[in-house]
């Protein structure tokens, strides 16, 4: 069982037993590691005071950890809430925001929430930004969504192509880049995000617990950037807005980096399974490097196929699908589904 979740895993790291069939939600089959659920549960049996009046201790951990200033760390209820947040700050009802499509779900919600008015840029046909599009839209928007990996096709812009579109934004857009599964991609491959917020002080890095750290439930997300607009975001902070469960569960998973990226490690090597097995059946999938694989439409209606198959995969409307990478038995479920149709 070469790249199985299960591979030199200890006992108390083994995935879940989860439904195998939800797979549209890209949660983390593992449960949170033991020290991280000892220090949620010593949070608990204090549920009955409140948390900080604003998460100062949460945003010293996180900018520690991350190797920036505290006061350039705001924080929110995952990564939507951090979306949220700057859109709040920094538009006004009736402004421009660029995003991809297709993209992640919460962001058209976010903009109607926010009265924004979306200027909607396609893929390209490998599943990635139009990134020349974008930055022209720029031009009269106030936010523009750089997803990286992106959700749902799971692809890479290179640092330089990203450099290069960062320099035609306007200086007054504000570029929110969601780095949501920033911990799947390989070290190498990943923007230095510290020097750019330091040359691009219009920009936001928007990361969140849900995914690599298996926190989807404890609801927390974070954004780094110029010291400037991190004034301006913290503003918008909501009061007594972080649980104290969440302060001890950010806390304890940093100290267990880790084991945190042995799990990452194991889900990474579950996704390059898949997507070897799909290719052996001859079904095209993007170049993912996130929790999930995207199955673009091509010659077969996909949303149909798993739609008879049982499986709970995320469908869109130019026919593809996003798979989310589970344990070995998710992965032949997957497999099964896709045999039928593909031979």
């Amino acid at each position: 069982m070469t790249g199985a979740l299960r591979l030199d895993l200890g006992q108390d790291e083994q995935p879940m037993p989860v439904d195998p069939t939800a797979l549209s939600l890209n949660e983390n089959p593992f449960p949170p590691l033991p020290s991280v659920r000892e220090a949620i549960d010593n949070a608990v049996r204090a549920a009955n005071r409140y948390p900080e009046f604003l998460p100062e201790r949460l945003r010293r951990v996180i900018g520690s950890h991350i190797g920036v200033d505290a006061g350039q760390v705001v924080i929110g209820a995952g990564a939507t809430g951090v979306a949220m947040q700057v859109l709040s700050a920094v538009t006004s009802p009736g402004d421009q925001i660029v995003l991809s499509t297709p993209t992640f779900d919460g962001y058209p919600i976010l903009a109607r929430m926010a009265r924004l008015s979306p200027v909607v840029i396609s893929l390209d046909r490998r599943g990635h930004h139009d990134l020349d599009a974008m930055a022209d839209a720029a031009a009269g928007a106030r936010v523009v969504v750089l997803c990286r990996p992106h959700n749902p096709t799971g692809t890479l812009e290179t640092p330089a192509d990203v450099h290069r579109f960062l320099l035609r934004v306007p200086a007054e857009t504000v570029v929110l880049i969601d780095e949501a599964y920033i911990e799947f991609v390989a070290r190498q491959l990943r923007l230095d995000t510290r020097v750019i917020i330091a040359q691009f002080p219009n920009v936001v890095v928007v990361r969140t617990f849900s995914k690599a750290y298996g926190l989807a439930g404890i609801r927390v997300g974070y954004g780094f950037c110029a010291p400037e607009l991190a004034r301006t975001l913290w503003a918008m902070q909501m009061p007594f807005g972080t649980a104290s469960t969440g302060v001890a569960a950010v806390t304890a998973s940093y100290a267990a980096e880790d084991q945190l990226r042995r799990r990452v490690a194991a889900v990474s090597a579950e996704r390059n399974f898949l997507r070897s097995q799909l290719s052996n059946l001859g079904v095209v999938s993007t170049s993912s490097h996130a929790n999930f694989l995207y199955l673009p439409r091509r010659d077969i209606p996909w949303p149909e196929v798993f739609a008879d198959s049982g499986l709970r995969v995320r469908s869109y409307g130019d026919g593809g699908v996003r798979i989310t990478v589970g344990e070995r038995t998710s992965s032949r479920a997957v497999l099964r589904a896709v045999r039928a149709v593909a031979q």
